[in-house]
Order: structure tokens, then C-alpha cells, then sequence
């Protein structure tokens, strides 16, 4: 009788009595994430964490539990909770934006300014979804938190939701934003293929002039001084990007560019990673909100590449045909995923077509272009 008791209670211990199918769902997503990131080289290293998070939280809903007291005694919390912790104090992306610009050479956007343009004009999803969340149902905060999720950026999705006070969707719109990341070879080549002809993807444009240290070392400082000048609750973001930046073009910090770029940055994603897929438990991620924020995201994100690719082209008219519209694609700040697969199809119309560089001006300033919208967001509604 008592090794039945005993084999009963195991039974009852274990998770198959008290999920839901919610939870079954949930973790068939997450492994449909884990194939994305491991079969198909869909942003391992974001997706991986993130999946393993949500199988995590769906399997043990106790490793997101909020500390409690009972009889006056503390009770610790789930790990994955304290990890979350320093999502929602906005340390974690302020500190992968420090990891972002101690590996992005800003030179192509230095040599050819113009890409600004490219950058800011991507950034129209952003606010093409904010008017459309307003439509449906959405309110103000709500809205711009999920609005940002057109800009292809986790860390600023995750910063915004934050400031805004918007933790109760924070889930969707973390899982949504690095989603689109990770789809970005998927979803962006049709609506440049769609917008472009072949001739314009031919393009070939003009090598870059070369940069001097000077000038690498000027742009951080002189960004940080505008941008925070004119939206100061950028400076997190802003500033923790381009201090990374400097730490990589002055060249006396070896150390620490080793170190925010590859050892800090890789602890980052692992933390950041699997708290943001923690947030999808069945039960806060299973719901007609979630599916409108998924679906706002998506349109964001294409209205985003469709516009940038439609800016390009006007810049190639206006140029006599010396820019290649493609590059246009690259300004949601999926970087360097997005300036990739411009060179991808360009590739495709020509193989001898080297657009790289030439993309990643428009992609760096799609980063602070996001930025810069998430300021303004923050501005509108008074938060600092």
C-alpha cells in the first residue's frame, strides 16, 4: 500500500496532470522555434534561448513565480524570474546595445550619409502600426509599445514596453520582435522582389571612400551629443550603442571591446533570451490580444522594408541610377541579417553585384532610427 502511495504521488508531482493543452500548444511552438534556429539558421543565437525559455515556462510555470512571504517568511522566486528582472530595469538592452556597437563598423553610413535617409525612411511601419493598433482597439501606450516591433529590434521592443508601463504584453511583443529578426530571409525578399525590376536590382553602385580614424572616432561622440541633445530619454539606447562604438574605433580598449562584444554580449542573450521566452507561458500568451500584436508586428515590419525599398527607388531616379533601391530593405535594424539578404537578391538578379557595405549604412542607422522613434514615443507620453 505505501510503495502505491509513494508511486502515486510521483505520478501526481509530475507536469502531465497539470498542463493544459494551452501549455501542449506552447511547447509544440517552441519546437517548431528550435528548428527554425537549429535546422534552418534562423538566428540561433536569439531564437535558441527564447524557445528554450518558452518550453521552459510551459513545462514548470514556477521558474517565472514572483517571490512571495508566507508566515512571514521570504519565499525566492523562479529563476528565470530574476532574469526577467533585468529586462524590465532595461539592463539587459542597454547592455546588448553596448555588445551591438562594439561589433558594428559605422564606416559605410560615415561614407555615404545618404543612408540616414534610407534608415529614417524604414522606420515608417513603425508608426503605420502605431495608427493601426490605435484602430484596433489599443490605446496610446499600448500601441507605441507594440508599434516598435516594425523596427526588427528586441532590445528596443523590450526598452519601450518597459518605460511605457506595458509589462502585461511584454511577452508578445519580445517573442514578435525578435520573431521578424530571425524571419528576416523569409519575409523581406518577396516585398523587394515585388517592388523592384530586375534592371534596378542590377544596380551596381560606386565603391566607398575610405574613412579616417578621425572621423570613426567623431561619429559616436557628435551622435550621442544630437540625438540625447534632442531626445534625452534616448540615452540609454543611444548612448550605451555608441559607447560600445568608441570602445571598438579608438583603439586603446582591446580589453573592453573583446569584452562587450563577444563575452558580455553572449551572457546577455542567454539571460535576455530565455526570460523573454519565459514571459509566453499558455496562459498570458494564448489570447485575441496576442494574435492582433503578432499580426500589427508582421505589417509593421513589411510596410517598413516595402517603404525603405520605395525611398530607394526614388533616391535611384533622383541619383540618375546610382543606388541600388535594394539597399532601401535594410533599414529596419535587423543588422546585419537585413543588409545581408539585400546582398542576397541583389546577388541573385547579378552574382558580380556587391551591395554589403553598401547595405549596412542604411541598416546601422535603422538602429538609431528605432531609437530615435522609441525617444519620441517616450516624449509624447511624458516618460522619462
Amino acid at each position: 500500500m505505501n510503495i502505491l502511495d509513494t508511486l502515486g504521488n510521483l505520478l501526481e508531482q509530475t507536469a502531465f496532470f497539470s498542463l493544459t493543452w494551452g501549455n501542449y500548444l506552447m511547447i509544440v511552438v517552441a519546437c517548431v522555434f528550435l528548428y527554425l534556429a537549429i535546422a534552418k539558421g534562423f538566428e540561433p543565437l536569439l531564437l535558441t534561448p527564447i524557445a528554450f525559455g518558452m518550453l521552459l515556462v510551459n513545462i514548470y510555470p514556477q521558474i517565472m513565480a514572483e517571490p512571495t512571504v508566507v508566515d512571514g517568511v521570504e519565499q525566492a522566486g523562479g529563476v528565470l524570474w530574476y532574469f526577467f528582472q533585468l529586462d524590465e530595469w532595461a539592463i539587459l538592452p542597454c547592455l546588448i546595445f553596448m555588445g551591438v556597437g562594439a561589433q558594428t563598423d559605422f564606416g559605410p553610413l560615415i561614407a555615404n550619409p545618404k543612408s540616414f535617409l534610407l534608415g529614417a525612411a524604414a522606420q515608417f511601419g513603425i508608426y503605420a502600426a502605431y495608427i493601426g493598433a490605435m484602430l484596433m482597439g489599443f490605446n496610446g501606450m499600448e500601441s507605441a509599445a507594440i508599434a516598435i516591433i516594425g523596427g526588427a529590434d528586441g532590445p528596443t521592443s523590450i526598452f519601450l514596453a518597459n518605460k511605457l508601463g506595458q509589462q502585461q504584453i511584454l511577452g508578445p511583443i519580445a517573442v514578435a520582435a525578435y520573431s521578424y529578426m530571425s524571419l528576416v530571409p523569409i519575409i523581406q525578399p518577396p516585398i523587394m522582389k515585388a517592388l523592384t525590376t530586375e534592371k534596378e536590382r542590377k544596380i551596381k553602385m560606386e565603391q566607398l571612400r575610405p574613412v579616417s580614424k578621425l572621423e570613426r572616432i567623431l561619429f559616436p561622440v557628435i551622435v550621442t551629443i544630437v540625438v540625447c541633445m534632442i531626445l534625452p530619454s534616448t540615452a540609454p539606447l543611444v548612448g550605451m550603442l555608441m559607447l560600445g562604438n568608441l570602445f571598438k574605433e579608438s583603439g586603446v580598449v582591446r580589453q573592453l571591446t573583446e569584452t562587450a562584444s563577444n563575452a558580455m554580449m553572449y551572457i546577455v542573450v542567454i539571460l535576455l533570451g530565455t526570460s523573454v521566452g519565459a514571459t509566453t507561458s499558455a496562459e498570458a500568451f494564448l489570447n485575441f490580444a496576442t494574435i492582433k500584436i503578432v499580426v500589427l508586428g508582421l505589417v509593421a515590419f513589411a510596410f517598413g522594408t516595402a517603404v525603405g525599398v520605395l525611398f530607394g527607388k526614388l533616391m535611384s531616379k533622383l541619383s540618375g541610377g546610382k543606388i541600388n533601391p535594394l539597399i532601401g530593405s535594410a533599414g529596419v535594424s535587423a543588422v546585419p541579417m537585413a543588409a545581408r539578404v539585400s546582398q542576397k537578391v541583389g546577388a541573385e538578379a547579378d552574382p558580380t553585384n556587391f551591395l554589403l557595405m553598401h547595405a549596412m549604412g542604411p541598416n546601422v542607422a535603422g538602429v538609431i532610427g528605432t531609437a530615435v522613434a522609441a525617444g519620441t514615443f517616450m516624449a509624447v507620453f511624458g516618460v522619462k
